[in-house]
């Protein structure tokens, strides 16, 4: 019996698995970019986000993760980017990454409002995008890169472990 003969919940169970995260890019009206400082890390920063939930739109997971790690009310932007990130050779699976416009932040609302679950976060920060080399993993430095790229342009940054592919013409 093919695939396409399987009963569909069969089927279902045979194609691969993918996790699906979302979270937001904050900057501060100099181009500085908010991170935070996980945890369960120690070799990168990232951006405020994370998994999705089970029936979740990107768009809620990224309202919803702002929410729980920074402790902001956001009405996420526009997307900024897509990442798919391949397995990795740790066992994890594909991953994909949406990547919302936050809107502007001030270091100053930021020192008033962010508010870091201690049990998950350590720590942010407002990063110059010259700084994020050495404080990001190099996908998730040219990630945000990328979506730092996608709001001056207004174009819709689609990545591939980070790096930007171009759609085929024609």
């Amino acid at each position: 019996m093919s695939n396409a003969q399987l009963p569909p919940a069969d089927f279902y169970a045979t194609l691969p698995r993918v996790l699906a995260a979302a979270g937001a890019l904050f900057r501060d009206p100099g181009g500085r970019v908010l991170l935070v400082q996980p945890t369960y890390r120690t070799d990168t920063w990232l951006l405020p986000g994370g998994a999705m939930d089970p029936g979740e739109y990107p768009w809620e997971t990224a309202r919803r993760e702002v929410r729980e790690e920074i402790g902001l009310a956001l009405q996420p932007g526009r997307l900024l980017g897509v990442d798919w990130v391949p397995a990795q050779d740790d066992g994890r699976p594909p991953l994909i990454h949406f990547i919302f416009d936050g809107g502007t932040l001030t270091e100053t609302d930021a020192e008033h409002s962010v508010r870091l679950p201690p049990d998950e976060l350590t720590a942010w920060r407002l990063c110059a995008p010259t700084e994020c080399d050495t404080l990001l993993l190099p996908r998730v430095a040219r990630r945000i890169q990328a979506c730092v790229a996608a709001l001056r342009t207004g174009q819709t940054a689609y990545l591939q472990h980070g790096w930007s592919r171009r759609a085929p013409s024609g």
